[in-house]
């Protein structure tokens, strides 16, 4: 290996090169770091005093040790290397059990898999079919109050569910009860004036079935059937708002009073068209 240089290239002071030191060996830690590069372990190498040439042959008997290293240790372990390939002798059955019991597992575990998608399947569709049950229950709890509070509302209209007009008062005579006479107790009923109140808690009632309708669905046959007995009521509260309208004719404050509390009692209903007409029959 050629001896270490400092300095120029000064050519006086080359008998002394035999005073100076020459570089440590490379170490081999330096060589087995997991992201070693050539270029960078080159540049780090930049202080060291050394030759290209030297480094290079350094690099190349470092090779070589390394080369006879590896030929050493096989020699050394080459019966170890041949045992190791009879010892793998007969493993095919081992193998060959373990991959059976892999597909019986694998069967098994497919077998299952059907099972509970099956079952999911068999749930969801319960399920199912108890949300359709529980709206049907709702549905016909809803239909039973509509029809209960139709009948109600016909009876104390004394509108019969065919359309005849009952001739028994009882469904008026109800009205007159302890709230209710409480409620009209300060209105003037001046011989046969309907009490404002009973004609409002009437079209209240009527507009809770509408309200009734509509949630339930307007297109339930049912209800499509009770469309006629809805029209019927509704002809019925409007003849007594025309009938309270046409009593409530007089020029003083409690008859423009009570028009007023009339005309929007039609406008709660709708209609405001029927007003209309009642007020022109009225002059």
């Amino acid at each position: 290996m050629s001896r270490f240089y400092f300095g120029g290239s000064d050519t006086s002071n080359s008998d002394d090169d035999t005073s100076l030191p020459y570089p440590k060996p490379l170490a081999r830690s330096a060589f087995l770091t997991p992201d070693f590069s050539p270029t960078v372990f080159l540049s780090s190498l930049r202080n060291r005093h050394q030759t290209l040439e030297d480094l290079r042959s350094e690099l190349r008997t470092r090779s070589q040790e390394l080369n006879k290293a590896l030929l050493d240790l096989v020699n050394d372990n080459y019966q170890d290397f041949l045992g190791l390939g009879g010892s793998l002798r007969g493993g095919e059955e081992k193998v060959e059990e373990v991959r059976v019991g892999l597909l019986g597992f694998k069967r098994e575990v497919d077998t299952l898999k059907d099972k509970v998608e099956g079952r999911l399947e068999e749930v969801g569709g319960l399920l199912e079919e108890r949300r359709a049950i529980a709206k049907e229950v709702r549905t016909g709890k809803a239909l039973l109050e509509i029809d209960l509070r139709l009948e109600d509302l016909e009876e104390r209209l004394m509108v019969g569910s065919n359309g005849a007009v009952n001739t028994a008062v009882d469904g008026d005579e109800d009205d007159f009860s302890a709230s209710e006479s409480d409620d009209e107790s300060d209105e003037d009923t001046r011989g046969t004036t309907i009490p404002l109140s009973r004609l409002r808690r009437r079209v209240q009632q009527f507009l809770y079935i509408q309200r009734l309708f509509a949630k339930t669905g307007p297109e339930h046959p049912f209800l499509i059937k009770q469309e006629e007995r809805m029209m019927r009521i509704r002809q019925t509260m409007l003849l007594d708002l025309s009938s309270a309208l046409l009593q409530a004719g007089g020029q003083d404050e409690f008859s423009n009073k009570r028009t007023l509390d009339i005309l929007s009692i039609y406008r709660d209903m709708g209609a405001s068209g029927d007003a209309l007409t009642a007020l022109r029959e009225r002059r």
